[in-house]
C-alpha cells in the first residue's frame, strides 16, 4: 500500500480568484518555474465569459505573497482561429540549447484543443510558434533536453475515445514524428477512463519522474486523482516503473468545491535544493494550491512498484 507522499500546504488555497486585480471566474493549472530567484507561476485564469488566457504570478517563497503581472498577460489572440476560445493549462521548461522557456499551452480552436508552443527570455514578451499537433490533443510537455539531437514532446490525444499519454519526438520543434503510446489507461482502475501529463518531466538520478493524472467515471462524476511513473533515463519512450495505486487525490474542501469537484490537476513542479519537491495544482478548476513531498520518498515509492 503507498504511503502518503505529498503533504498539502497549510495556506492552500494559495492562489485564489479573489486575489486577482481583476475580476475573473478562476485560477488554476499553473506552469511552473524558478525565474530571477523567484518561483514564477503562468496561471491559467478564465475570465466571466468562459475563455481562458495565461497569467504571471510570483513569489519569493513560491508559498505566499504573491504578485500578480497585470500587464504582460498572453491572451488568445482573435487573429488566430485556433485560439479562439482560450489559451488554457501551460507547462513551462528552459531549453539550454535555445537559451530560452518553452511554454507548451492549449489552444482551443473550433476543432476542438490542441497542443500549442511559445518562447521567451523574460516572461514578458511572448514568440508564439501557433499549433504543433492537430486537435483533439491536451496536456503537452517538452523534455527539458534532446536525446540525440532530438526533441521530445509528451502529449495527449483523444482516439477513437482513447485517451493514452503519448511520446513523439521532433529535429526543429516543427515537423513531429515517432508517435506512440507511452502511458495507457488501464481499463476497471482508477486511471481507467483517461490519462493525461501533469507537469513536465523532472530528471532524477533513477530515471525521468511522470507525474500524470487519472480520470475515473463514477455515478457522482468524475475523480481526477495523481500517479507516479518512471522513464528511462537515456530512452524516455520506455517506461520502467508505474504506480499501481494514486498517490494523491481530492480530499478538502477546496479540491471538492468549485467549477469541477473532485479534481486535483498539477501541472507545475520544482525541486529545491534540499530534496523537496513542490507540486503546483489546480483544484476544483478554481483555484490553485501546493503539496510538497520529498524526492527520496517519491523514488522509494515507484521503486516498491
Amino acid at each position: 500500500m503507498v504511503k502518503e507522499i505529498f503533504t498539502r500546504d497549510e495556506g492552500n488555497p494559495i492562489l485564489k480568484p479573489a486575489d486577482w486585480p481583476y475580476r475573473v471566474n478562476s485560477v488554476f493549472n499553473p506552469g511552473a518555474v524558478e525565474f530571477n530567484g523567484e518561483t514564477l507561476l503562468l496561471v491559467r485564469v478564465e475570465d466571466m465569459k468562459g475563455f481562458s488566457h495565461l497569467a504571471v504570478a510570483k513569489s519569493r517563497d513560491g508559498r505566499q505573497n504573491w504578485r500578480i503581472d497585470t500587464e504582460h498577460l498572453l491572451r488568445p489572440d482573435e487573429n488566430i482561429g485556433e485560439e479562439r476560445f482560450g489559451l488554457e493549462d501551460s507547462r513551462v521548461v528552459w531549453l539550454p540549447e535555445r537559451n530560452e522557456y518553452a511554454i507548451t499551452y492549449v489552444s482551443f480552436s473550433r476543432g476542438g484543443p490542441l497542443v500549442s508552443l511559445a518562447f521567451t527570455k523574460d516572461f514578458q514578451n511572448f514568440q508564439r510558434q501557433g499549433p504543433i499537433l492537430p486537435p483533439e490533443d491536451k496536456d503537452a510537455s517538452l523534455f527539458p533536453k534532446t536525446f540525440h539531437d532530438h526533441y521530445f514532446l509528451i502529449h495527449r490525444p483523444i482516439i477513437r475515445g482513447e485517451a493514452h499519454i503519448w511520446i513523439c519526438s521532433s529535429p526543429d520543434l516543427k515537423h513531429w514524428g515517432h508517435h506512440q503510446i507511452l502511458l495507457p489507461a488501464r481499463s476497471g482502475w482508477w486511471d481507467c477512463h483517461r490519462v493525461g501529463l501533469g507537469p513536465p518531466p523532472l530528471e532524477t538520478p533513477e530515471g525521468w519522474l511522470l507525474i500524470y493524472h487519472g480520470i475515473r467515471m463514477t455515478a457522482a462524476g468524475s475523480i481526477y486523482r495523481v500517479g507516479l511513473a518512471l522513464l528511462d533515463k537515456d530512452d524516455p519512450s520506455r517506461v520502467i516503473r508505474r504506480c499501481d495505486e494514486w498517490v494523491f487525490g481530492p480530499k478538502l474542501p477546496y479540491e471538492n468545491s468549485g467549477d469541477t469537484p473532485g479534481v486535483v490537476f498539477p501541472t507545475g513542479v520544482i525541486l529545491d535544493k534540499d530534496g523537496k519537491l513542490r507540486l503546483y495544482y489546480g483544484a476544483a478548476d478554481t483555484s490553485v494550491c501546493l503539496a510538497t513531498a520529498s524526492l527520496s520518498d517519491i523514488l522509494a515509492c515507484l521503486k516498491s512498484c
